[in-house]
């Protein structure tokens, strides 16, 4: 039976007049949202889902979710939030904001589990409850034991929300063949039990440890926890003003043209991390900040923030802005521990004392490094159509900034140190117009900051992990009038990192906008070199390859071995040239339709002459993976007599740049392909086929080369693939 979502009560009419900034499809997501709680048995092992992405408002989505809920049966609401005091005292705080004229009313009590009394009245509980409380084992502990002791309150209708869910949620680990619940998943749980009448709603813009589970788990050998799977699931409002992962990985961001999406990416040399850990006079010198090539990408990061900043106070004042609303951040986030955070709060200061004194000596080389960042920002702040400053209004803006402390270090690397630097909206408190912010792991999830436009990002994990690097990510967010003057910095390996988790995150998104994870296929290579489904439970997500419509894979970073001598490749691509030239003809009309037999047998004579020489550089490209995704982009099509073959296409005499050009933030050139011409070829034939382009290149030294000819192959996949996420390793 359908029950009628009570909409014109006191609570949700009051909230929706108190914010009539929220959009209406804020609203009618907490709408949706109320009605699915009060239509769907969210169980233990089945609650809703609220899904957002990473800073795009999913806070003020399930706070409106309450507000309707306490106007349609539910008098009590458990908020949990992440194991953090800052987060924890964000989350009470905005509560406190939101239902503040409740309060005042006596309608609502909001607690703190920590410091709630331990008895209620019966006149304390006449009103709607609301609990915030940490994913903690005290703090769970103290929310079970005052369900347990208050009969009255257990028995009400209970609305359970599990801010920023992840696997701390519904973690579990295996020895042998027991399986064990973490404790905190085992507490969740528990509390569950002790409340009569419960909904559940999780809140997450990572949800891979949420929807990648198995369908029920036997914890120490009895059926008593099952993993959390959605019983529904709400996508939180993304408006066109968000900045996310599309912006900074899509496909503008790869764009050979100048977008304003691909020069947000600024590629920082792998080495200056190290320099950037811990002192070592071999390579970095304090006294020469200002000029050592060892730092060169982070200098550049703080000019250019500096410069943009200006730039956006300039227009900001002549648009008649407010002083607190022009006031910027930027953030190093490359290490965890607290050394390097030391280490690199002596490196920022040192640079910017060097430029105070090289502003007092009239030194050309602040002018140079703002001319040079000013030039670049101006290229994004034409392509968006922005005013551009002049330059000597630029600079002088820069010196005042500079001789008048305008800006201000701040290193942020514990919970105490963050919840302290919290303002009354939970963002860090920007102090001044210009803040540099140094941390690690405690500026996460959750914790904002506001006009963000410089990110130097550096964090190299032995295995990356898509929920962990999501939240990272706080360049994400409402961001879209500021982009024109940020910037990204970190590391070819880490950016190729993130584009490919956002492929996955975008492609899991979609299938649950149609009908849940089903809409994707997961595949991995068996022992036998087939491919066969494999269990969503079971992929690593760092090691997963997404495959989609018109998706392309190439090797990117390489170079070359010589023409002839030692490891010479003028053989082999003369073998090359005869396997082409008996298949097609070059730069052909049209793709010819081979086996899959023969494109892998040039793909394999290709492999060996393109050399990864470092690979912290550039990562080494997955041939394995290449050929497993071929061989599944071939067996696709829908008439069985055509699957096994693929479009192939070659062309002769290019002359591709190996390394990108001086005015690009990339190092290596990414697109030895073109849409005019290799993109139309794909999208005309290869429509249940996939296509490989055989690109045979001069390889001459004066575009980067060593003067040997060589094929660079690019595999694109058919416009009728099924998203499909491959993976190259799974879990036992």
């Amino acid at each position: 039976m359908v029950k009628e979502v009570k909409k014109k009560g006191h609570f949700y009419t009051s909230f929706k007049d108190a914010n009539p900034s929220f959009s209406a499809d804020t609203y009618r997501c907490a709408e949706d949202t109320v009605a699915s709680l009060l239509t769907t048995a969210t169980s233990s092992d089945r609650p809703g889902m609220l899904l957002g992405k990473v800073q795009s408002g999913k806070t003020r989505t399930f706070i409106s979710v309450l507000a309707l809920a306490f106007d349609n049966g539910f008098d009590v609401a458990i908020v949990l939030s992440k194991n953090s005091k800052a987060l924890i005292q964000q989350t009470y705080k905005r509560l406190r904001t939101d239902f503040g004229m409740f309060v005042d009313e006596g309608d609502v009590d909001i607690h703190d589990i920590m410091t709630a009394p331990k008895a209620f009245g019966k006149f304390e509980l006449d009103a709607k409850l609301i609990f915030v409380a940490k994913k903690q084992d005290d703090n769970l502990r103290r929310l079970i034991e005052l369900f347990q002791t208050h009969a009255e309150m257990a028995k009400k209708q209970v609305l359970i929300i599990d801010d920023e869910a992840d696997s701390a949620s519904v973690g579990y680990s295996k020895k042998g063949e027991i399986t064990a619940a973490n404790k905190i998943a085992a507490q969740i749980s528990q509390l569950r039990t002790v409340i009569s009448k419960s909904s559940f709603l999780q809140v997450t813009a990572t949800p891979y440890s949420l929807y990648l589970q198995p369908a029920e788990v036997v914890v120490d050998n009895i059926l008593e926890f099952k993993p959390l799977r959605p019983a529904f699931t709400k996508l939180v409002p993304v408006p066109k003003e968000y900045v996310g992962g599309d912006t900074y990985f899509g496909e503008k961001s790869r764009s050979a043209d100048d977008t304003v999406e691909s020069l947000l990416h600024y590629r920082v040399d792998h080495r200056e991390f190290d320099r950037l850990k811990r002192p070592d006079a071999r390579s970095l010198r304090l006294e020469s900040a200002l000029t050592s090539k060892s730092i060169d990408g982070f200098r550049t990061a703080i000019v250019t923030f500096i410069v943009g900043g200006v730039i956006q106070m300039i227009s900001g004042k002549a648009a008649g802005k407010k002083k607190k609303s022009l006031r910027y951040s930027f953030l190093l986030h490359s290490e965890a521990a607290k050394e390097a955070h030391d280490w690199q709060e002596k490196v920022t200061h040192a640079l910017l004392d060097q430029m105070k004194a090289a502003v007092q000596a009239q030194d050309a080389v602040v002018r140079n490094l703002v001319r040079r960042s000013y030039d670049d920002l101006a290229r994004s702040l034409k392509l968006d159509g922005k005013v551009i400053p002049a330059f000597n209004d630029v600079f002088n803006a820069v010196v005042q900034a500079i001789s008048d402390d305008y800006v201000t270090v701040v290193k942020v690397n514990s919970e105490e140190n963050v919840a302290d630097m919290l303002d009354d909206t939970g963002q860090l408190r920007l102090r001044s117009p210009l803040n540099i912010f140094l941390g690690g792991q405690v500026l996460d999830r959750g914790v904002t900051l506001a006009n963000l436009t410089g990110f130097y990002y550096g964090r190299r994990p032995a295995r990356f992990q898509q929920d962990t690097v999501l939240q990272h990510s706080r360049m994400y967010g409402y961001r879209r009038d500021d982009l024109c003057v940020t910037r990204f910095y970190t590391s070819l390996p880490i950016r190729l990192a993130m584009q490919k988790m956002e492929e996955f995150d975008s492609s899991l998104r979609s299938a649950i906008e149609t009908d849940g994870d089903s809409a994707v296929q997961f595949i991995r290579k068996a022992a036998n070199g087939a491919i066969v489904p494999c269990s969503p439970n079971k992929i690593l997500v760092s090691t997963t390859q997404t495959l989609r419509p018109l998706k392309r894979i190439l090797p990117i970073g390489f170079q070359t071995g010589y023409r002839t001598g030692k490891g010479g490749i003028g053989k082999a691509v003369l073998s090359i040239d005869q396997l082409v030239e008996g298949i097609t003809s070059f730069d052909a009309d049209q793709p010819v339709l081979v086996s899959l037999g023969d494109a892998q047998a040039i793909l394999r004579k290709i492999e060996p002459t393109l050399l990864f020489e470092d690979p912290a550089d550039a990562p080494p490209f997955d041939w394995e993976a290449a050929h497993s995704a071929l061989v599944h982009l071939s067996a696709q099509h829908p008439i069985e007599s055509k699957r096994g073959k693929v479009w192939l296409w070659a062309a002769t005499g290019r002359n591709s740049k190996r390394l990108a050009g001086e005015t690009s933030h990339a190092k290596y050139i990414e697109t030895p392909d073109s849409e005019k011409t290799e993109g139309q070829l794909a999208k005309k034939y290869a429509i249940d086929n996939p296509i490989v382009f055989l690109l045979r290149q001069e390889g001459s030294a004066d575009r980067g080369w060593r003067d040997a000819a060589f094929y660079w192959p690019v595999i694109r996949a058919q416009v009728n693939a099924p998203t499909a996420i491959f993976a190259t390793e799974v879990i036992d």
